[in-house]
């Protein structure tokens, strides 16, 4: 018996058709998940060149259809698509209460007697963003540093997503000349996302995962729940 669906594409009902009479149309959300199956739908080496005409064939839509899924997709998802696996930002939390930092005055200002100067007080923040990879949750934890109207991260070293941030972040002669037991090797990471179901990544898949947790791991709400804690703080 032939399996007209041999990638398990989503069956969806679409809303008509296009003024042309030559693809079908859909609801922006049906357009998002055809557009998600288009690059997460997990195809063999030997069937690449066949995946994207099926597609097309098994939703009767054609290449202007499947560009506006893009579109729609920018606009509406929660989520984005980094190579073949989709990332959504998930909530943050606050793991612990505000703690002072001393640091050092700035001499400069200090000895000169014309100058407003005015020591700002520095705090340290333990801080949870989860993320999800193809739907599998991923914690990641690190210390929210802040002085005055600046901040900075420190990312923890425990879960695998924070593993990742450090494999990037500690760069290729770290893991060729450090102490191969203290480093995470591109291998071992994929040895781990693959026991938690999601697929292998390459390098190019990771910098570009990393360049997003990194502009997503603090975010306008969290932003003002921070300003609420350092206002009761003063």
């Amino acid at each position: 018996m032939t399996n007209n669906n041999p990638y398990n594409l989503i069956p969806l009902k679409p809303t008509g058709r296009n003024e042309t009479d030559t693809a079908n149309t859909y609801s922006p959300e049906d357009m998002v998940q055809i557009y998600e199956q288009q690059f997460l739908t997990e195809v063999p080496e030997d069937k690449l060149t066949e995946f994207l005409p099926f597609l097309k064939s098994f939703y009767d839509i054609d290449d202007y259809t499947l560009d506006v899924s893009a579109v729609i997709f920018e606009a509406i998802a929660d989520s984005c698509i980094i190579y073949n696996h989709k990332v959504k930002v998930g909530r943050y939390q606050i793991l612990e209460g505000l703690v002072k930092e001393e640091i050092e005055e700035d001499e400069n200002y200090k000895e000169d007697e014309n100058s407003e100067y005015k020591q700002e007080q520095a705090y340290t923040l333990e801080c949870k963003r989860t993320f999800f990879i193809n739907d599998v949750e991923m914690p990641y934890r690190f210390n929210l540093f802040i002085h005055g109207d600046s901040y900075s991260t420190l990312t923890k070293r425990n879960s695998l997503l924070e593993k990742i941030y450090w494999f990037v972040s500690d760069g290729f002669e770290e893991h060729v000349l450090g102490n191969p037991e203290d480093t995470e090797s591109l291998a071992s990471i994929n040895e781990q996302l693959v026991s938690l179901g999601i697929r292998e990544m390459d390098l190019t898949t990771i910098h570009e995962l990393v360049d997003y947790v990194e502009d997503s791991i603090i975010d306008d709400d969290m932003v003002e729940t921070l300003n609420k804690i350092l206002d009761d703080a003063e």
